[in-house]
């Protein structure tokens, strides 16, 4: 089928850039992704469905070679460029810059790569800008090499009325005002899109803007709204509902964020779970230390009363044989009680020295000065 029998769409297509940033970081050896030339949806070619379905879609590719085309995969060394360029970049710590490093270099290093970098929120932030960043340049020069005329829903400030019925009437010829001015801000829109700004984004200059408290704002994106999608194919759209861009895994083995945390969590449960019991188990040492102090403390003050109460029954029975000698209880407790510390005494003063008045000669005047 030649690309003159579709369908062509009279404005821009409107693309989900946080879907297709998901679908580049999946695209993988074992997953491919395709995206559609004339409405813009994706296709992921999920092994799991029917071989009637994966035989219906292998016709349709076949018949249809020009209207799809496969998104790139993501190769280990692209990954590994990813990584090695934000911590270039971006990680100013050298403790910290050593150890993602040697992650990196290890097996399995995109797991263990975003592990560590959940483990640092500060570095966390960091990563999630830059790997946005440099997925949107990634992904724009794509559609670039593609010849596709696009905008990214994210980056329209447009009302969803209006974004929906221009998806509705994409391939309408006569649509109401209101629609076509909507077009023309598509275009020049679209036009950005292929500046070479779009590529090498220029940091903005002049005095950097006061430090305020950020506030996240979900982007409002419409409902999917497609029209010529063949019914082979239905089957195999890729429609995941991602509203930011911090629920794009940089992962292949977790499908969203809430796998990858969840995995996280679990990994992080057992080392608290190791802590808590090498824990316990000095609280319990503590607590028989503690006992034993206890009873060493009892045992003492039993003693001390046993003492005492000999000592007051020997004066008592003292005082039956020998009337004459009487000593008081009180004397006898006050053995016990504890001494009050003597005051150090006083230095002696010395004999004080008398003070000497010194005696003044007068001087003599002589005769006839008045001074």
């Amino acid at each position: 089928m030649s690309k003159t029998a579709y369908p062509e769409a009279k404005n821009p297509l409107i693309l989900r850039f946080h879907r297709l940033m998901d679908a580049f970081a999946k695209s993988d050896d074992e997953r491919d992704f395709y995206l559609d030339k004339v409405e813009g949806f994706i296709l992921f070619v999920d092994l799991d469905k029917s071989i009637e379905e994966l035989s219906e879609l292998e016709k349709e590719f076949e018949t249809s070679r020009s209207r799809y085309c496969l998104i790139p995969k993501m190769t280990f060394y692209e990954s590994k460029k990813f990584m090695e360029g934000f911590v270039n970049e971006k990680v100013y710590d050298i403790d910290t810059k050593e150890k993602l490093l040697d992650v990196i270099q290890s097996k399995e290093a995109r797991e263990n790569f975003l592990e560590f970098i959940y483990d640092h929120l500060t570095e966390l932030e960091k990563w999630q800008q830059y790997y946005v960043e440099r997925s949107r340049i990634r992904i724009i020069e794509w559609l670039r090499s593609q010849e596709i005329r696009f905008v990214f829903e994210e980056d329209l400030d447009m009302p969803k009325s209006i974004v929906e019925k221009l998806k509705r009437n994409l391939f309408e010829a006569k649509v109401p005002r209101d629609i076509a001015t909507a077009r023309e801000a598509l275009v020049a829109k679209s036009k950005t899109y292929y500046s070479n700004e779009a590529l090498n984004p220029r940091p903005k200059r002049g005095r950097p803007p006061k430090q305020v408290a950020k506030v996240e704002i979900e982007p409002q994106v419409t409902v999917d709204i497609y029209t010529q999608v063949p019914p082979t194919v239905r089957h195999f759209l890729f429609t995941p509902d991602i509203t930011s861009a911090s629920a794009v895994t940089f992962s292949t083995r977790f499908d969203t964020e809430a796998d990858l945390l969840a995995s996280l969590r679990g990994s992080a449960r057992v080392k608290v779970d190791e802590r808590l019991q090498a824990l316990s188990e000095r609280l319990e040492s503590l607590r028989h230390i503690s006992t034993r102090l206890t009873d060493l403390h009892e045992i003492g003050e039993a003693r001390g009363e046993e003492k005492m109460i000999r000592a007051v029954a020997e004066v008592e029975g003292a005082e039956d044989e020998e009337p004459g000698k009487r000593k008081g209880i009180m004397e006898v407790v006050r053995g016990f009680l504890p001494r009050r510390r003597e005051r150090p005494a006083a230095p002696k003063e010395g004999p004080r020295e008398e003070r000497r008045t010194k005696m003044v000669t007068p001087i003599k005047r002589k005769k006839g000065s008045t001074k």
